[in-house]
């Protein structure tokens, strides 16, 4: 399977809800009925297609992204928040992988302070759903999976790629990534002011 076919289940998944910042569920749930059309063959390769892309963005720089958008990240967590990356389409993930400090232009304050967390785990299982429904053995997707080889670097077990940096620095981060930085402290001062009209 093309990229570019893997994209179009995507997209069109995402024309089925309002809101892809905050609906990634739903937008898997699109993606599964969308694969369920496929042959199980397709469906493993759909997986691969995923699972190169998660390769590709298992950067330090994208990560620092998302640890700033949640308040923090985990591994299991940035995994995640790729997950949700995906779900906001095509376009949005290139302008991430290209730069970024561009998710600013989409992760808005109000986002940040009502949600806080961009995650679309449901995103990264949706192959293996769909191959479950279509063939009712969830056990035999995995066995498809990894007999079909894919020649690629295990990108986890060196780390991922580009500079190290702390995240927790944040004369680092604000130069980084300062529309997001600044994005993260306009919520933060938001939510002190809140807490301070409370308390009066």
């Amino acid at each position: 399977m093309q990229q570019d076919t893997f994209w179009q289940v995507v997209e069109a998944s995402r024309d089925q809800v309002s809101d892809s910042l905050i609906d990634v569920d739903n937008i898997a749930e699109a993606m599964v009925d969308r694969l369920v059309t496929l042959s199980p063959a397709e469906i493993v390769e759909f997986h691969h297609v995923l699972d190169g892309l998660l390769r590709e963005s298992y950067r330090r720089d994208l990560w620092a992204a998302a640890y700033l958008i949640n308040g923090g990240c985990s591994d299991d967590g940035f995994d995640y928040f790729r997950g949700w990356l995906i779900a906001q389409g095509h376009k949005v993930w290139q302008a991430a992988l290209a730069e970024p400090d561009s998710l600013a232009a989409i992760v808005t304050v109000p986002f940040v302070e009502m949600f806080g967390a961009a995650e679309g785990e449901s995103v990264l299982g949706v192959a293996s759903a769909a191959y479950e429904q279509v063939t009712g053995d969830y056990h035999g997707f995995w066995d498809a999976v990894s007999s079909v080889e894919v020649t690629r670097p295990d990108a986890h077990d060196s780390g991922p790629a580009g500079e190290d940096f702390d995240f927790d620095d944040d004369d680092q981060m604000r130069v980084r990534l300062p529309r997001l930085f600044a994005l993260v402290a306009q919520a933060s001062f938001d939510d002190v002011d809140d807490d301070d009209v409370e308390a009066e």
